[in-house]
This record gives C-alpha cells, sequence and structure tokens, in this order.
C-alpha cells in the first residue's frame, strides 16, 4: 500500500500543466525526445529536461539514448492506465470545462486513437461491446477480462497473436481501461495490444505520424461490419 506522501508525490508530478502535457504525447504508445516533449509542453529545452529527470525518478517515464538524442517512453501500461482514467475523470467536470476537453475539440481523437499500445475511442469501445456481446469477453471483477473459450477461437481466426500475449510475464493479458472520451472500458493488456496489432498489420487502422488518432481504412470498416458486426 502506498504511503500517503507516495501518492500526493506522484499525483504532483502528473497534476503540473507541462509534465501533463509530456504524459499525454506519449499515451501515443511511441519514444520522443526531449525536443518534441518541451515543444509539447511549451517550455524551454532546459526547463523540460529537469521536468523529464523528476519522471523517469519516479518511474513514470524510461530514457534510452541513442547517438545524440535521449528517448522517452511511459515506464509502463500502469502509467498509461492512470492516465486514461485521470482523463476520463476530468472529462466529468462542469460543463464549462467539459466544453474545452480534447475530445470535444478534435472528433477524429474521440472516433479512435492510441491509448498507449491498444485502440481506444469509439473504435476501441466498439470492438469490446462485440466481443462482450457475442459472449467472446467476459468481465472479471473490477479491472480485468476473461476470454471465452470462443473468444479463442475468434481471435485465432483473426490472426491476433494469443500465443505471443500470453508470453508476456510483465503484464495483465486482458486488463479493462476506461476510456476517457467513452466513459466505459475498452481492452487493454496484450490482449488489447494484440487486437490493436492486427488491426495495424491488416492495413485496417493507420497510425498518423504524430500525435494519438488512428484512421480507419476502407477495409477497416468493412472488417467492422464482417468481423465484428458493427457498422461506424
Amino acid at each position: 500500500m502506498p504511503t500517503i506522501n507516495a501518492l500526493s508525490e506522484i499525483a504532483a508530478l502528473m497534476g503540473d500543466p507541462a509534465r501533463a502535457a509530456m504524459l499525454s504525447l506519449l499515451m501515443d504508445g511511441r519514444a520522443h525526445t526531449a525536443s518534441d516533449l518541451a515543444l509539447s509542453a511549451g517550455v524551454t529545452a532546459q526547463t523540460a529536461s529537469g521536468h523529464l529527470s523528476r519522471m523517469v525518478e519516479a518511474s513514470l517515464l524510461n530514457a534510452r539514448a541513442q547517438g545524440r538524442n535521449r528517448f522517452y517512453r511511459l515506464a509502463s501500461t500502469e502509467v498509461a492506465h492512470a492516465i486514461e482514467s485521470l482523463m476520463a475523470l476530468a472529462g466529468t467536470r462542469a460543463v464549462p470545462a467539459s466544453k474545452s476537453a480534447a475530445w470535444r475539440r478534435d472528433p477524429d481523437l474521440r472516433f479512435c486513437r492510441t491509448c498507449y499500445d491498444h485502440l481506444a475511442g469509439q473504435i476501441g469501445i466498439a470492438v469490446t461491446d462485440s466481443l462482450t456481446q457475442h459472449g467472446h469477453l467476459e468481465p472479471k471483477g473490477p479491472r480485468d477480462w476473461t476470454l471465452t473459450g470462443t473468444g479463442e477461437l475468434f481471435c485465432q481466426r483473426l490472426g491476433v497473436d494469443l500465443a505471443g500475449a500470453r508470453r508476456s510475464s510483465t503484464r495483465h493479458f486482458a486488463r479493462q481501461c476506461l476510456d476517457w472520451s467513452e466513459r466505459r472500458p475498452h481492452i487493454a493488456g496484450a490482449l488489447g495490444s494484440a487486437i490493436a496489432d492486427t488491426f495495424f498489420k491488416k492495413g485496417w487502422a493507420e497510425r498518423l505520424r504524430r500525435g494519438r488518432t488512428v484512421r480507419i481504412t476502407d477495409s477497416g470498416r468493412r472488417a467492422l461490419t464482417s468481423q465484428f458486426g458493427t457498422t461506424i
């Protein structure tokens, strides 16, 4: 059980506007340079360096040197889940605040985006709803999902790398992650990542060069109808 001081320190780190902007950018699941993160936060490189060092020390971020650059990414999926949950809570505030929320300003971000390494937004929820409605996925307590026998067969037929997802010893297999724009849980964990990989490998979805927004291709829309029985 974390101490009150430890909880307060992490909350303070994540609550600073500049650091919150950096964490939000890193929710695309990619590694970013200190320069990119400074630009996203609107601060100088020196200020960004101080913020990043503190977040590395607190195990919110991992850093890796490559050539002259130092790349940063979220330290774990647990950090990503915490950020997504905070975004969901932020969206429940009073009307003036919610009107300025990112998903109201950017309908593409609300439609489909990456939440670290899995799909979120309306598409992430549509996939989750399809799997639960067809009995492929069932809630397992308040934080996880169970993939049923029919779900195993469905994922195998779809080409999802279940064996690879189960080999991960450092993360949950199927996690419930509260979607900040839809206010309901989508599939995260190793299974959520494997499903997203399937979408990208089959050309059903494309990452945009910058940011978290994901574009669903024409073949992806057809697959959502034929494979998941949903039209969006």
